[in-house]
């Protein structure tokens, strides 16, 4: 099994060079980093925009650990990890980083307390979707070197399982409702196999390491997380080794780097492994045949020549290949990077002929071999399919295309796009209009018409633009500028930037978005960022916000500024004390203050005790993950306490709270009209004890509505708090007692039936409301019997609601 590993792994590939060829990977490996805590939503942003917000962030506050360590606890830790989640943009390397674990484990030079490592990827495991077998079967079939590997092996021997490529993957990897096994030898959909491997059941011992572009990995429940890494790319130092690795020409490589280093967008881009590739095929065809014109300074602009290259280099035309563009977009909607038979047929492609010609070329769309030899298809890169998608596009419209126009119209416009995935895309197509780029395609996109009034037009939409959206998703604006070749308002930001007369000058909206990108990407880190100084309207300040991160200190005193998040910053008590006196001004509106993951103790909840009696504005606090612990609880419980305080939600998840701190909250409880959630999940000492101090606050005679506006504590999380059946009797008489609590989640803990019983006896007094007819409620139990006990709670009073 190791020698098979071994030749699996030890030879990496870059564009579409065979299996088995290409660079050792021990040459090039790249280390991974840790992230500073979990993250609980999926980025926000294009994946391009994560590599440019973050490509300017220090790195110094993070751990870096080898991915030969990925499950050792951090020194000072005592911790058991045994999930760990990989994230990190498509290409950035999340795959050869798994290689190298297992290269190093076959070779004998890591990990060798493991008995056994087996990698699994879900661009294989697809195939398999619809079919059923034991989780032994399944490492039989993805490893013949197994057979003899029996369930008793399995269940003493300590075993890794690597699952690389979570963002392919084609399950629905239903945690709440899959049933539960706990048998190796026991056949179910390998859907069900996955998710109790993930959540422990099946296997606890074994350890798991899984990999996952940002947006797909809030797929694993972050109950079931132990760790989560982020494998960063390429540091600017490694993408000029890389470009001198490939040739021994010197000055061509110089010439290399220089010109990348020239264009900001080309330099972000090369954190990416794939696109050094990309930018080395283009810049060393260019400099070293006798084609004139300019070296490409935009995306666009690249992978117009890349896409020049690969077809000069193949000698073939594809002026009514437009079936492979197609494949692009169709996928790119349904946000698909892998493509199997049944796939390309559906778009008119002939399989046979995609060995061939792949895509646009071998270079651009590459084919895989997988399991029983079937063949698995995919782009090189995500940003080649978003680039092909848009020649779709552009395509569509210089031939009239209007219905496949009006969904691209429908998807800018409605949810597909306030996440900002289709970002890059929408670069593309702005870039493509203009005729330098249409030049080079020629015939693939077909007669175009668009003249410079045309291009004018759209230049003076996009400046003109006051759609709603955040400071962040306004900066591609600005880039979609850039890649029309109008540098009109990044010229007017460097005069505004050199002039003496800065706080006379008026900025736009627009303006404000390319000053909050040109300072965030500045080499220099900006001393001080005041909001105040800057002639803009209120809308052009809040653009401004994303140049904090490239700044030593930030004025940021606003009367519009109601919401702060500051999370996952080494801010530490002193800082929070000084945010604080912030906080206690009678000019400060701030309603949401989120500063969860600061490393922050219990010392500084004083001071924002002393916040909440004094800011009867703030309604959201989230302080999870830091080492509050009970005494700064109990700090911060004399704030809620006040009259002034209208907190209406406080998070306090993996706090290190227990049993000491629930006395003072349930003092709270009783006193505080206006808190409607309070979220103490994973604060495992908490325990039976503490619940049922948190009872007695939630039956206090002083809860009852008194005026319409008079809102009580109406959502109770307290899932993986390592509750049993002792606290449910509390809680149900908790329950028949307080007539607005309408959620409790319990979820993730020990309660057993005889638990859930106790709490039923609460549920038949419980008069909470139901958002349908506001009558009823239920109780949410997450396990395999959820659904009769859901049955028997939910709104006995109307048919229509059940």
């Amino acid at each position: 099994h190791k020698i098979s590993l071994r030749r699996r792994c030890e030879f990496v590939t870059e564009g579409t060079a065979a299996a088995g060829t290409g660079t050792l990977l021990n040459r090039i490996y790249t280390e991974l980093y840790i992230t500073q805590g979990r993250r609980e939503e999926v980025n926000t942003q294009h994946e391009v925009r994560q590599l440019e917000t973050t490509s300017k962030m220090e790195t110094l506050s993070d751990t870096p650990i080898k991915c030969q360590d990925i499950f050792k606890p951090l020194p000072g830790q005592d911790t058991h990890i045994r999930v760990v989640v990989t994230q990190g943009v498509a290409g950035i390397g999340k795959t050869f980083s798994v290689q190298k674990f297992t290269l190093d484990w076959a070779e004998g030079s890591e990990n060798q307390h493991v008995s056994l490592v087996v990698l699994l990827s879900f661009r294989e495991l697809n195939l398999i979707k619809d079919e059923r077998y034991s989780l032994l079967q399944l490492l039989r079939v993805f490893h013949p070197t197994l057979q003899t590997v029996t369930a008793e092996q399995l269940a003493v021997c300590e075993v890794v399982f690597i699952f690389d490529g979570l963002d392919e993957s084609r399950f629905l990897l239903d945690f709440q409702n899959n049933e539960v096994m706990s048998d190796v030898t026991q056949t179910s959909s390998v859907d069900v196999l996955l998710t109790n491997l993930i959540k422990g059941n099946l296997l606890p011992s074994a350890l798991l390491w899984i990999t996952s572009r940002p947006a797909a990995a809030n797929q694993i429940p972050t109950t079931c997380v132990d760790r989560v890494t982020e494998v960063r790319g390429f540091t600017d130092l490694q993408k000029e080794e890389y470009f001198r690795r490939r040739s021994s020409d010197e000055e061509l490589c110089s010439r290399i780097i220089s010109h990348i280093k020239e264009s900001r967008s080309l330099h972000i881009m090369c954190h990416i492994p794939v696109f050094c590739w990309i930018t080395a095929t283009v810049l060393e065809h260019m400099l070293t045949t006798d084609q004139r014109g300019e070296l490409p300074k935009s995306l666009t602009d690249m992978y117009s020549h890349f896409l020049l290259v690969q077809t000069q280099r193949k000698k073939h035309k594809y002026d009514e290949r437009h079936d492979r563009s197609q494949l692009a977009f169709e996928h790119l909607e349904k946000d698909n990077l892998m493509f199997y038979q049944e796939d390309l047929e559906e778009c008119g492609l002939d399989v046979t002929e995609a060995s061939v010609y792949s895509g646009v070329c071998t270079e651009i769309f590459k084919t895989e071999c997988v399991l029983f030899q079937r063949k698995v298809y995919c782009f090189v890169h995500l940003s080649i399919q978003e680039f092909l998608a848009a020649v779709y596009i552009f395509h569509c419209y210089t031939n009239s295309n209007t219905e496949v126009l009006a969904r691209v119209m429908r998807s800018e416009c409605d949810d597909k796009n306030k996440n900002g995935h289709l970002d890059l895309f929408v670069r593309f197509l702005h870039g493509l209009s203009l005729e330098s780029n249409q030049r080079l395609l020629g015939g693939l996109l077909g007669q175009t018409e668009s003249g410079p009034e045309d291009i004018q037009r759209v230049i003076n939409n996009l400046k003109m633009n006051t759609s709603s959206v955040s400071p962040d998703r306004s900066i591609n604006i600005f880039h979609c500028l850039m890649e029309m070749n109008d540098l009109s308002v990044h010229q007017d930001i460097r005069e505004f930037l050199k002039s003496e007369k800065r706080s006379e000058k008026e900025l736009s909206k627009i303006h404000c978005s390319a000053l909050a990108y040109m300072l965030q990407m500045s080499e220099e880190v900006l001393d001080e960022l005041d909001l105040k100084a800057y002639n803009t309207s209120y809308e052009g300040r809040r653009r401004l916000i994303p140049a904090v991160r490239n700044c030593r200190k930030a004025r940021l005193s606003n009367p519009h500024l109601t919401e702060l998040d500051l999370s996952e910053n080494q801010l530490l008590d002193s800082k929070v004390k000084l945010l604080s006196a912030g906080l206690e001004s009678p000019n400060c509106r701030l309603e949401t203050l989120r500063l969860s993951h600061c490393r922050l103790r219990g010392s500084c909840c004083a001071s924002l005790a002393s916040a909440l009696k004094s800011n009867p504005h703030l309604t959201e606090l989230d302080l999870s993950e830091n080492q509050l612990q009970d005494s700064g609880v109990e700090l911060l419980s004399a704030g809620l306490e006040s009259p002034n305080c209208r907190l209406k939600t406080l998070r306090l998840r993996r706090c290190r709270l227990s049993v000491s701190c629930c006395a003072s909250l349930a003092l709270a409880l009783k006193s505080n009209p206006h808190l409607t959630e309070l979220d103490l999940s994973e604060n495992y000492r908490l325990q039976d004890s503490g619940v049922k101090l948190l009872s007695a606050g939630l039956e206090s005679p002083n809860c009852r509505l008194k005026t319409l506006s008079y809102i009580f504590y109406s959502l109770f999380r307290l899932s993986d708090c390592w509750l049993t059946e002792s606290s449910c009797a509390s809680l149900a008489s908790a329950l028949k007692s307080n007539p607005h609590l309408t959620e409790l989640d319990l979820s993730e803990n020990q309660l057993q039936d005889s638990g859930v019983e106790l709490l039923s006896a609460g549920l038949e007094t419980f008069p909470g409301k139901c958002p349908k007819c506001s009558v009823a409620s239920g109780l949410d139990r997450k396990t395999e019997r959820d659904q009769p006990i859901r049955a028997a709670t939910v709104c006995w009073g109307h048919v229509t609601c059940r």
